[in-house]
Order: C-alpha cells, then sequence, then structure tokens
C-alpha cells in the first residue's frame, strides 16, 4: 500500500509541481525557523541554541505529519506530494535554457541567481550553465532522491522530517560569522541525512538512468570515482561528479559566495563545452534518476514485505 502512496505522491509531484501561493509545508518551516531564529538568538551559547532550533522544527514536522497522515490515506498522499520537487526544479533550470535560447543572457543569469546562494551578478554564460547544472545535480539528491529514501524506510512522517532539517541546512547551514556556530547542528544533521542518499544516487541511480538515457555512464563512473571528494560538501560532490561524467563537462571551479571567491577543486573534464543543452541534459538526467529510484524503491519494498511475510 505505501507503494501505491510513494508512487501517486511523485505523479501529482510530477503533474502540479509547487504552484504559485500553494501553502507548501517548507514555506511553514521557513516561517517557523525565522520566528524561532529570533527569540533562540538570545542564548548566549549560540551552538546550543542552534540544537534547540533543530529540536523544535524537526521534530513537530515529524509529529505533526504522523498525525495528519493517519488521518486518511488521501491526506497522506498529499503529504508525499509535497515532499518531492523534481518538477519545480526542472522548470526553474529550463527557465535558463529557454533565456539562453533566445540569447537573453541578463534573464538566464537573473534566473539563476533565484536558484544559487552564489553570487551571480558577475558570472559569465559558462559560469550560469555550471551554475544552474550543478544546483540541479545536488538537488536531485536534496530534493528527490533523499526524501523518497526516507519514505521507503520510514514513510511520510521521517521524509518530512528530513525536509525540515534540509529547510534549516538552506536557511541557517552557512559557514559565516553569523551562521558558523547557529547553524551547526542543523547542517552536520543534514549531512548525516544525505550522506547513503548522495552515494546510492551516484553510484546507482544516476548510473542506471544514464545507461537508459545512452549517456556516457562509463565515464560517469570514473568521474564519481575520482571526483567524489572535490567539495567541500561530504555529500554534494557524489551527484555533481555523476552529473559531470554523464554530461562529459567540468564543474566546480572559483566561485563567490557574499563577496569572498572559494576556489573550489574542479569536477568531471571539459570533453564538452558547458552551453545551454547542458542545462537540458541536466534536467533530463534529473528526471530519470528520479523515476528510476522511485522504481527501485517500490521493487525492492514490495521483496521486503514478501520476505518479511513468509
Amino acid at each position: 500500500m505505501m507503494e501505491i502512496k510513494i508512487t501517486a505522491g511523485y505523479i501529482l509531484d510530477l503533474i502540479f509541481g509547487d504552484p504559485a501561493g500553494f501553502p507548501h509545508p517548507v514555506i511553514l518551516m521557513g516561517k517557523l525557523i525565522h520566528f524561532l531564529e529570533g527569540h533562540l538568538r538570545k542564548i548566549r551559547d549560540e551552538r546550543f541554541a542552534g540544537v534547540l532550533l533543530l529540536v523544535l522544527v524537526a521534530l513537530p514536522a515529524y509529529y505533526a505529519t504522523y498525525l495528519l497522515a493517519s488521518l486518511s490515506p488521501i491526506i497522506e498522499v498529499f503529504i508525499i506530494y509535497t515532499v518531492f520537487a523534481a518538477k519545480s526544479l526542472g522548470e526553474e533550470a529550463m527557465k535558463i535554457y529557454r533565456h539562453l535560447e533566445r540569447n537573453d543572457f541578463p534573464g538566464a543569469r537573473r534566473q539563476v541567481g533565484y536558484l544559487v546562494s552564489r553570487d551571480t551578478g558577475s558570472l559569465d554564460e559558462e559560469g550560469v550553465i555550471r551554475a544552474a547544472v550543478e544546483t540541479v545535480s545536488e538537488n536531485t539528491v536534496d530534493g528527490i532522491i533523499s526524501p523518497m529514501f526516507y519514505l521507503f524506510i520510514g514513510g511520510a512522517p521521517l521524509a518530512m522530517a528530513f525536509k525540515a532539517v534540509s529547510t534549516l541546512d538552506s536557511m541557517v547551514g552557512y559557514k559565516n560569522e553569523r551562521y558558523l556556530n547557529f547553524g551547526w547542528a542543523s547542517a552536520r544533521t543534514d549531512d548525516v541525512m544525505n550522506f547513503l542518499p548522495a552515494r546510492i544516487a551516484a553510484f546507482i541511480m544516476i548510473p542506471a538512468a544514464s545507461l537508459v538515457m545512452g549517456l556516457d555512464t562509463r565515464n560517469l563512473l570514473k568521474t564519481v570515482k575520482r571526483d567524489r571528494h572535490n567539495h567541500a560538501s561530504p555529500n554534494s560532490g557524489h551527484p555533481e561528479a555523476a552529473f559531470a561524467g554523464a554530461l562529459q563537462c567540468r564543474l566546480g571551479g572559483p566561485a563567490s559566495y557574499f563577496g569572498t571567491v572559494s576556489h573550489k577543486p574542479y569536477i568531471g573534464d571539459p570533453v564538452r563545452e558547458l552551453g545551454k543543452e547542458t542545462v537540458r541534459g541536466a534536467v533530463r538526467l534529473m528526471y530519470g534518476a528520479s523515476a528510476v529510484s522511485l522504481i527501485t524503491g517500490v521493487i525492492l519494498s514490495i521483496g521486503a514485505g514478501r520476505v518479511a511475510g513468509l
């Protein structure tokens, strides 16, 4: 039964995405985080305050979801639908593609600024494309494969708790003066929760999708093995290396964050130049990996259920 609910939620996301004005749980979490931060900042020990923030957001997300999901299967499917971000990620990335297709570079640069935390004002076209592909690759794990992983092992409550942690990381998980200590607990918990999904994605889901789509799977695996640790994040380098290998492009390199240039190692080889088709290829690979993840999860879940019933 759970397999049907997860599949239904996934399909709803592909159809509807995240409509404008929709009261998405992530928006509510964001408001709660902002409210709590204003009060918890009064605590002198910033790390302790950050731990309290994590607990006061993630635990209510889990238990509220548990209670709501127990009311009706329809409510549970609706909740499952909200934990996925495939269509919204694909649509936002394709806006960049369409701007570039119309030779509207300022529009493409403005659009990528909505998706990434890096400074975009001085990016050239290659920098815009690189930023777009990197955010698609990272969010393939954060926004699709990780939530799906937690749906299959712990249902909607655990998946929503993961979304809470992911939202916390996106809001307070920065390594700057303001959030280095306050956001430490959220950032580390996000690293832990994405640890297995990121590696499953890089070594199984994305390669399988790449193989089905006729991309360079051999180069993908070579790049993942060689470059997966070329990232400050313990997890983000895995999907980035997988995308770079499959699309035969080079990601990483210098990027500016809040006025400070970060000299990141390169990921992948520049077999092909970064162009607008690289963005479209990344979106297609994201959808392919999400579909492969769903199919794999359903098969394993049904198999586990039959074994448990023996």
